[in-house]
Parts: C-alpha cells; sequence; structure tokens
C-alpha cells in the first residue's frame, strides 16, 4: 500500500462494517432467546387448561361452601326450635308451679 493517508470515508466505512457485525451478534442472541410462534401457541393453550382448570375448582368450591352454609343454616334453625320449644316448656312449668303454690298458700320463691 501507498504512503497515503487513509481517507475518513474509508475510516467510517470500516467502523460502520464493525458495527454492523456487532449488531448481527446481537440479533443473533435476540433471535435464539426469542419466544416462536409455536411456543406462544403452546403456551396459549397452557393458559386456557389452566384457566378451565381454575374455573372447575372455583365451582365445586361454591358449590361446597354452599352446601355447608345450608347445613348450618338448618343446624341453626333446629336448634332455635328446640331452644324456643324448652323455653315454652319452662314458661308452662313455671305457671303450673305458681298455680300450685297459690293453691297450697304457699310464698312465692323470687329466684331472679
Amino acid at each position: 500500500m501507498s504512503d497515503e493517508p487513509e481517507s475518513v470515508m474509508l475510516q467510517l466505512l470500516r467502523q460502520m462494517r464493525a458495527e454492523m457485525g456487532d449488531m448481527r451478534a446481537d440479533i443473533g442472541d435476540i433471535r435464539s432467546t426469542m419466544a416462536t410462534k409455536d411456543d406462544l401457541a403452546d403456551l396459549r393453550s397452557e393458559v386456557h387448561s389452566l384457566r378451565d382448570d381454575v374455573a372447575s375448582d372455583m365451582l365445586v368450591a361454591r358449590k361446597e361452601t354452599s352446601d355447608q352454609i345450608a347445613g348450618l343454616r338448618r343446624a341453626v334453625m333446629e336448634y332455635h326450635t328446640s331452644v324456643i320449644g324448652h323455653g315454652s316448656i319452662i314458661s308452662d312449668l313455671e305457671a303450673r308451679v305458681r298455680r300450685v303454690e297459690q293453691h297450697l298458700d304457699l310464698p312465692a320463691l323470687d329466684l331472679r
């Protein structure tokens, strides 16, 4: 080669070539890590499957919860009916004791 100074244009072209080589390597790295359409389709089907599973589990949980609530309501109603029934019996017994006390002229015991 000659002793002439390199032209500025030639220097710029060489720098551009080096930078383009670096960019090609970067693009290659990006392509190797990118998901393909098939990968996305698989992911989409997995998401749909998971969503269906979650929806099914939620329906089962809702049904079980509804059944538990219905059972609890039934138990509370039975208890309430029983307590009211016992209250009626106690009230009837108190009335009978008062009548016996009055009939025998006994002093009333006020335990309240």
